[in-house]
């Protein structure tokens, strides 16, 4: 969408990215018996201090969406090993779904990845909430990388997508 901005985040936009992360989870139905997973989703703060929280804002400066960009070994990385880095929580408020925020908060996590010198982007998405999800990280060229795949909770099955980046 014409006029989207991606931008490291500011406390500003704390609650907001809390709020539209928190529902479009809802609205998928990620949270339904989760053990506090929206505490966690909800804990901008906390997210900011262990990797780089980056939102997609419209030219009006209303942040549509956000993600979180960690480096393996950091609290937030599941599935980066070195040389690897990995986003989580991607999120656009149900009311923007369809204006390209997610994918253009996919494509800035692929850029640092890049910038950072980094051989690859793996990311995770739920087991039978991934359909939409999938469509758009195949599109960017993520590949299924099932040996990765894992279970926080059980019931909870997560599969693993790589991105493999072409070096300079």
């Amino acid at each position: 969408m014409i006029g989207l901005h991606v931008r490291p985040a500011t406390p500003a936009d704390f609650p907001a990215i809390a709020r539209l992360t928190v529902a479009a989870y809802e609205a998928d139905g990620q949270l339904k018996g989760e053990n506090g997973y929206g505490v966690v989703l909800a804990d901008v703060p906390t997210r900011a201090e262990n990797g780089t929280v980056l939102v997609a804002e419209d030219a009006a400066g209303r942040v549509l969406g956000s993600v979180t960009f960690v480096l393996p070994g950091t609290r937030y990385a599941e599935l980066a090993d070195p040389g690897e880095a990995e986003f989580r929580m991607l999120a656009v408020d149900p009311a923007a779904q369809g204006l390209g925020a997610g994918v253009a908060l996919a494509r800035a996590c692929i850029d640092r990845a890049g910038e950072l010198g980094c051989s690859a982007v793996v990311i995770c998405v739920r087991d039978g909430m991934a359909d939409k999800a999938q469509r758009l990280y195949e599109r960017l060229g993520f590949a299924r990388t099932p040996e990765k795949d894992w279970s926080p909770l059980p019931g909870v099955k997560l599969l693993a997508l790589r991105l493999e980046l072409s070096q300079p």
